[in-house]
């Protein structure tokens, strides 16, 4: 019997503070509570800040997280096959570049993987769309020479596919540097400072359900009035030993949270992690610029001696 009521006892300390809270709540909810504790002005800017910033951090990584999927400027309407994917438009390249026959030009374009399949990326795409489009007007060139446009295409094909590895690596840089660091932030750093408003929360409802049992406050339901004897009667030294507890449980968890919303705030981490995104991003597309910079000329050239070819096979 003893065992059973010590056990009582202890359920009963861990679940009173609980219910404590639970009931301060409720008469806050129903407009019961006479005084509420508020928090210092200074805590809840703090409070709108983090907000904001756990907003922020939400909005971006629900586009940047686009970085993680390699398919995201893949085309929807394309259908590329198995073979398709099998081989680099580079391997190809070489493959076509030895074939003596039609049939071999062929076998080349359908090689069977040698790895993995090739990446799905718009640029990608583009490379094995204009190394087919080379191949298709090669196979029905019957004059002296190759066709230019077969030869440009082809070389188009081999910058796009390197463009297309330039995007690969900009977005295995923001995945690491970028997606990764704000991840972090949001959920570790931001929820830290969640859970410590939440502990200064609960602490302000135990200070506040202190306050009210001591002062004789009693829970009613809406259109009832609460119980008012006793309310200007003396605290007992017993009511203002717990009140005073309960002001410095309430005190100390404010400034833990004060400290560790600071923390969130003033870390250089999203902005520093910010800055390597837009590097990832200036990298890519200087590569993609010297790339096509590169292959521009050459195509020039190409159209400039067809054009040459032109005018002197018209005889003017």
């Amino acid at each position: 019997m003893d065992k059973f009521q010590a056990f009582g006892k202890n359920i009963s300390a861990s679940f009173t503070p609980f219910a404590a809270r639970t009931q301060q709540f409720v008469k806050e909810s129903l407009g019961q509570a006479e005084d509420k504790t508020q928090l210092p002005p200074d805590y809840i800017e703090l409070e709108k800040r983090v907000d904001a910033l756990k907003k922020v951090h939400n909005t971006m990584l629900q586009v940047t997280s686009q970085y993680s999927n390699e398919a995201y400027d893949y085309p929807t309407n394309i259908r590329e096959s198995f073979n398709d994917l099998g081989k680099t438009v580079s391997e190809k390249v070489h493959l076509l570049s030895s074939a003596t026959s039609p049939q071999e030009a062929q076998a080349a374009l359908t090689a069977p993987p040698s790895a993995k399949p090739q990446p799905k990326t718009f640029s990608h795409a583009v490379a094995r769309a204009a190394l087919n489009s080379s191949h298709i007007l090669s196979g029905e060139h019957s004059g002296a020479g190759e066709d230019p446009l077969a030869t440009a295409l082809e070389k188009f094909a081999v910058a796009s596919e390197k463009v297309g590895e330039a995007r690969l690596a900009q977005d295995a840089q923001i995945q690491s540097r970028f997606l990764a660091g704000w991840s972090t932030t949001l959920n570790t750093n931001i929820m830290f400072a969640t859970r410590a408003r939440k502990a200064v929360e609960n602490s302000r409802l135990s200070l506040d359900a202190t306050k009210a049992n001591a002062k004789g406050g009693a829970f009613a339901l809406p259109g009832q009035a609460g119980r008012k004897d006793g309310m200007e009667e003396e605290l007992s030294e017993e009511a203002r030993a717990k009140i005073e507890q309960a002001e410095d449980e309430f005190v100390g968890q404010t400034e833990e949270a004060v400290g560790v919303m600071k923390n969130v705030l003033d870390t250089p981490e999203p902005l520093r992690n910010l800055a390597d995104l837009i590097a990832a991003q200036l990298e890519y597309h200087k590569k993609a610029y010297e790339i096509l910079s590169e292959l521009a000329p050459v195509v020039d050239q190409l159209q400039v001696e067809q054009e040459v070819r032109r005018h002197d096979s018209s005889g003017f």
